[in-house]
């Protein structure tokens, strides 16, 4: 029998109601996100010839086939920019994304083992993953600006960087990050009973790369599609990567007044993600 009495100093009880997190616990719980950050780094490289060298060669092997493919046999426009400049600037970004979205969908499933051990605020899992992926995208991000100064540099270039535009890169950061948490833990809160979605992710994430204009420009679409163009615009990361190539190449953006409803569904989708989140985390281990 519990003695009603006795005093304890923690009391861990189920959550009730349909939006439950405390960011406060979340804050209490930063050493352990900043370990499972670097857990995930060793891991993720683990056994690896090159090791972390692949955060570097992964987007320029990518940047380099969409530039023979799209750009020198398919012969897309680039809105003037220099083909590998273009591709590599809407490549960092998607793939930050992306790898969001596909590492925090296996959150239950890959972490059942240690989930059913001891208690932490199961949410730690994916702001770690986000916090690795952006270690990843910061380097790659290095990478990009030397690029960037490289062909900035050359007289006559079209490169012309917005520095206004510039100063708004955290806020894109945030946007790619919520977006891929949010549809990341959908999934995640999915596959404790669907085990298929898991299979699916990536692919589904690959085409989706293709309603994204990652391999051409937004303005072709416009130009040749002007329909599907308005369509296109409803995709959420349409607009941040539109804003990021013209922030930092000086492309005409096409995208301003699609902004708002990228936002607006970019906290649609964290809160419907949150509330099946933390719905399922209360009997996933009944299932998982």
């Amino acid at each position: 029998m519990w003695d009603k009495s006795v005093k304890w100093d923690t009391t861990i009880r189920p959550k009730k109601g349909w939006f439950q997190i405390d960011f406060r616990e979340l804050w209490r719980y930063r050493d352990l996100i900043l370990l499972m950050v670097k857990r995930d780094f060793k891991v993720f490289y683990k056994q690896t010839i090159l090791g972390p060298a692949w955060v570097v060669l992964q987007p320029l092997f990518t940047t380099l086939v969409f530039t023979v493919i799209f750009g020198n046999v398919a012969r897309l426009p680039t809105d003037g920019m220099p083909s590998f400049l273009f591709y590599m600037a809407g490549n960092i970004a998607w793939q930050y994304f992306s790898s969001c979205l596909i590492q925090t969908s296996n959150t239950f499933v890959q972490n059942s083992k240690l989930f059913g051990k001891v208690y932490f605020p199961r949410m730690v899992m994916p702001v770690a993953t986000v916090m690795t992926k952006l270690i990843d995208f910061l380097v790659q991000f290095a990478l990009f600006l030397v690029f960037l100064v490289i062909y900035a540099v050359k007289p006559g270039s079209p490169v012309a960087p917005n520095w206004q535009l510039i100063l708004l890169t955290p806020v894109m950061l945030l946007q790619m990050a919520m977006l891929g948490l949010g549809f990341g833990i959908i999934v995640s809160a999915l596959t404790t009973k669907y085990r298929d979605l898991a299979m699916l992710v990536s692919f589904g994430v690959h085409l989706w790369m293709y309603a994204t204009p990652v391999a051409y420009s937004s303005s072709l679409i416009y130009q040749n599609y002007p329909a599907l163009a308005k369509i296109l615009m409803l995709n959420p990361m349409t607009p941040v990567i539109e804003l990021f190539r013209s922030a930092y190449l000086g492309v005409e953006m096409t995208c301003a007044p699609y902004i708002w409803i990228s936002w607006v569904t970019t906290f649609a989708v964290l809160f419907v993600g949150i509330v099946l989140f933390t719905r399922i985390e209360r009997t996933f281990m009944d299932t998982v």
